[in-house]
């Protein structure tokens, strides 16, 4: 049996971009009618078949095909808050009588803005990208036309749908509630910038410390990953300072887990010494022995909304378009606990 053409083999033989292979197959527009001649006319000589044609009668479905698109940088050696992100959406997705289709994006072909096979293959209807991939990538998904609904992030730069938690504020709770344990000196844990969520959950921290009259302090600010692959190292980083604080808010209670153990290889004790927080109350079974005081993400609302509202998409239906805000609540576990002596920053060279 011969190997299926695909758009890259046929952009390669053209000489164009997949891209622009794609819009050419699917009727859209951003070509000369020579080029779009060429492309037509080589797509046919290589015996080009469109994923919908490709499918067999056993796949036919009654609902709509699912792409799932999600960074390999966020499904690393550590069983993650995205994975079981992931397992949610694909839940709900059958719940639709839909099928899913998951792909997932190495850095190389994000980088190299490659289309997904699931996508220029014409093999699924819409889309959900779960995670924050670079600015070009989601450019190119634009361009492609596919319906889409960003998961855990927004994009700025392009008008899309999106479903977030409410990190901004949730950070902003557990600041103010390491406060009112009578915590003054509050350090935050996640590296600035690596994806929307860590740098929403930042603000937040910040305005709690500016509310509240403190310091804020560059060497309280921890970096948790490396900003391009997202890689956590507790290695590479989390680097102490030499003066700190009694309390860390932490992007994610995978980071606070990493920052515990840390601080008990430098002779500190959680909660007694310094107190921690995470953020999304989940964390696999066993990587932490103590409860980690975090913002419950209601992850089972998350992954309903993105799946509803692009089915709502596709259908060419009303729903609530833009970035949809989910809220979440403080979970008090045993990380925390209050100040019982003077509030001094805590020097490690004493």
């Amino acid at each position: 049996m011969s190997k299926a053409v695909r758009l890259s083999d046929i952009a390669a033989r053209v000489g164009v971009s997949t891209v622009t292979v794609s819009k050419a197959l699917s009727g859209q527009k951003g070509m000369s009618s020579e080029v779009r001649t060429r492309i037509l006319a080589t797509a046919q000589e290589m015996g080009y078949v469109k994923g919908e044609a490709r499918r067999s009668s056993v796949e036919k479905r009654t609902g709509f095909r699912i792409g799932l698109l999600v960074a390999e940088r966020y499904l690393g050696k550590y069983v993650t808050f995205y994975a079981h992100l992931q397992q949610l959406v694909a839940a709900e997705i059958a719940a639709k009588d839909c099928v899913m289709l998951l792909e997932g994006i190495s850095l190389e072909k994000e980088t190299a803005t490659v289309v997904p096979d699931i996508i220029g293959d014409g093999l699924c209807d819409g889309v959900i990208v779960i995670g924050k991939v670079a600015a070009p990538y989601l450019k190119m998904l634009e361009q492609l036309g596919a319906p889409t609904v960003y998961l855990d992030f927004t994009e700025p730069a392009h008008d899309a749908d999106a479903v977030i938690s409410d990190s901004f504020y949730g950070s902003y709770m557990l600041a103010n509630y390491l406060y009112s344990l009578g915590h003054e000196h509050i350090g935050f844990v996640g590296t600035l910038l690596a994806t929307s969520s860590i740098t929403d959950r930042y603000l937040g921290y910040l305005r709690a410390v500016m509310e509240h009259g403190q310091e804020v302090r560059e060497d309280w600010i921890l970096r948790d990953r490396d900003r391009v692959t997202g890689e956590l190292d507790p290695e590479q980083y989390f680097v102490l300072p030499d003066e700190m604080p009694s309390a860390f808010v932490c992007n994610c209670d995978l980071a606070a887990a990493m920052l515990i153990r840390k601080l008990r290889e430098r002779g500190y004790s959680v909660p007694h010494d310094i107190s921690v927080v995470g953020y999304d109350n989940y964390l696999y079974p066993g990587f932490c022995d103590i409860g980690i005081t975090t913002w419950d993400v209601d992850t089972r609302e998350m992954a309903r909304r993105a799946v509803h509202n692009l089915l709502h998409k596709l259908r060419g239906e009303n729903y609530r378009r833009g970035v949809v805000v989910v809220s979440g609540r403080l979970i008090e576990k045993e990380s925390s606990s209050s100040i019982q002596k003077a509030i001094q920053p805590i020097n490690l060279l004493n």
